[in-house]
């Protein structure tokens, strides 16, 4: 058998240093009571009577860092108005240590949730991608925070911020740093070489398509990590819980 490992401190985790790289957002919530519908269209009117503002992205991935206990950066692009202000200031009040490009080109990511009688009737996105010699310079900066931090975990949610992440995952495997990746999208070569990638249930299906067996999962699974030169994949499956595949098997 072999002998278990014991359990990280909570004086190592407050040492433990992670960089988060990638699209940050905020999170706005609109919660109201629903009297009536709109004499002009078919729709329920909402009559907000409170509004709340979390951080998103992987803005909330590093204040899940720190509510763990451990250390977290952030590094992100967003604009030079009013909603990237308030990000800032969300930042700046949770404890993670923000490296933030301003772009005054950039809308700041706003996802707009209102919700009526327990459930979510809307969602409104505000957003833009940001420009390349941002994204430049954001790689540059990642160069210099990487021997800062003991470990790297992208949070990509496709809004544009990390085009150069290829780049960004050979330097951090280069110092030797292990490379987290909660991915997006169905094409995920531009993942090559990290460490673990985490997609949902769902996000591996459209990756490697429908199973009907766990066999067949494993085999997908195994065939995804030898091709794009993965450490592991761990897939989340929600009630199911998750499922680990690397070198050793399941």
């Amino acid at each position: 058998m072999n002998a278990q490992k014991p359990p990280v401190s909570k004086e190592q985790l407050a040492q433990a240093k992670v960089l988060v790289v990638g699209d940050v957002m905020l999170d706005r919530y609109w919660y109201g009571a629903v009297d009536r519908i709109s004499p002009e269209a078919p729709v329920p009117v909402v009559r907000v009577t409170r509004e709340e503002e979390r951080l998103g992205g992987s803005g909330n991935v590093a204040f899940n860092v720190v509510t763990l206990g451990a250390q977290a950066s952030l590094l992100s692009v967003v604009g030079d108005d009013d909603n990237g202000n308030k990000l800032i200031q969300q930042l700046e009040q949770s404890g993670i240590h923000a490296h933030l490009g301003r772009d005054a080109q950039l809308k700041t990511t706003v996802k707009l949730r209102i919700i009526g009688r327990q459930q979510q009737l809307l969602r409104a996105d505000f957003e833009s991608e940001p420009r390349s010699e941002v994204l430049a310079s954001q790689t540059r900066q990642f160069h210099t925070l990487l021997p800062q931090h003991q470990a790297v975990l992208f949070s990509d949610y496709g809004k544009g911020g990390l085009t150069h992440i290829a780049d960004m995952i050979a330097a951090a495997r280069a110092a030797k740093l292990p490379v987290l990746i909660d991915p997006k999208g169905s094409d995920y070569s531009r993942y090559q070489n990290a460490t673990v990638i985490t997609p949902n249930r769902n996000e591996m299906q459209e990756v490697v398509g429908a199973w009907s067996s766990e066999e067949e999962l494993r085999t997908k699974a195994h065939a995804l990590r030898l091709r794009l030169h993965l450490d592991a994949v761990l897939v989340t499956r929600s009630e199911e819980g998750m499922t680990l595949f690397d070198a050793e098997g399941e």
